[in-house]
């Protein structure tokens, strides 16, 4: 089964769903960009049914799609304090696991990636519910979230993630579009106890950052991976216009024993362009202008990261990694 393992829900609460968008800073002027990559508009944004409008369009992309069979739907926690404080003001948008559930349940193309912040005060509750709900990953960004996973308050909950076989899918690297509460959480490092603990773990977009701009961890998630053999990564924003890939980057994520640790994701509703890889030299014009004309995002991306190199284990290895 070859699956997209990074797929953003979006939503703004129509149909009940739980879910609110209020873009901050850069997530505000990306929008347009955002809802343009999924054949949508700012004013199906506002409209009065976007969310199943929106899930509808991504079930249509994965359901067209000759490269790929299902994709792993993400919903978006809250950050949190330590104490188990919310901090809805430092959020961008917000999606329910209910939602997430719910459309797993309704639609065979997607799977479930729900979102638990391990201080909330209903933390084990949640995710008990998400487990007996289907959930196939738990996912999270730590840096903007506030989540440190080798806090030892967490111990107990990445034990139960791990006795149900629940994988990690955490943001590692650069993050521009939304408010950052810990930097330095950005580093795969933060997902050391996890992996002690014996919970499979993707580092999304192998630690990778923007160049010139932001600190780049790609070397010590490719170390880790020496270390822990239930640590992945995915390649999810690597053919876009991010600035995360380089041609350094690309050989060492697409040969040798690291590319037997990665999995696909597109990172939709993020647009994937083949511009910077071909303008970097790392994609030949026909393969860039080829890609460019398939209208569907999730065919699309799948197209140019096959294209880049990256072998046919990378969009079924999801299938071996996820509580399927």
């Amino acid at each position: 089964m070859r699956i997209d393992c990074h797929v953003h829900a979006v939503g703004t609460g129509t149909s009940g769903t739980g879910c609110w968008y209020r873009p901050r800073g850069l997530t505000r002027v990306g929008a347009p960009f955002l809802v343009r990559a999924v054949g949508l508009t700012l004013a199906d944004l506002r409209g009065a049914d976007f969310d199943r409008v929106y899930a509808e369009r991504l079930r249509d992309f994965v359901r067209g799609a000759a490269s790929i069979d299902r994709a792993l739907l993400l919903a978006h926690e809250l950050p949190y304090l330590d104490d188990g404080t919310p901090l809805p003001e430092r959020a961008s948008f917000y999606v329910s696991n209910d939602h997430v559930l719910g459309l797993a349940r309704e639609h065979p193309e997607f799977l479930a990636g729900v979102s638990i912040h391990p201080s909330r005060p209903d933390a084990f509750e949640e995710l008990e519910k998400c487990l007996a709900g289907g959930a196939a990953a738990l996912k999270c960004l730590p840096n903007v979230q506030g989540i440190d996973w080798n806090d030892r308050r967490h111990t107990r909950f990445l034990e139960r993630m791990a006795e149900a076989g629940l994988p990690l899918l955490a943001h590692t690297g650069s993050e521009r579009t939304m408010p950052v509460m810990d930097a330095k959480l950005a580093s795969p490092e933060v997902l050391t106890r996890p992996l002690e603990i014996g919970v499979k773990c993707i580092a999304a977009h192998c630690g990778t950052g923007m160049m010139l701009l932001d600190p780049d961890y790609l070397e010590v998630f490719a170390a880790m991976t020496e270390r822990f053999p239930n640590l992945y990564g995915d390649n999810s924003a690597l053919a876009g216009l991010s600035f995360r890939l380089r041609p350094s980057a690309l050989r060492r994520i697409t040969s040798g024993a690291l590319a037997e640790r990665i999995l696909h994701g597109s990172d939709l509703p993020v647009p994937s362009s083949g511009l910077l890889p071909w303008a970097g030299g790392m994609l030949p014009w026909r393969e860039y202008r080829a890609a460019a004309r398939i209208a569907n995002p999730v065919e699309r991306d799948a197209r140019l990261k096959h294209a880049l190199g990256f072998a046919d284990a990378t969009f079924t290895r999801a299938a071996t990694v996820l509580r399927m």
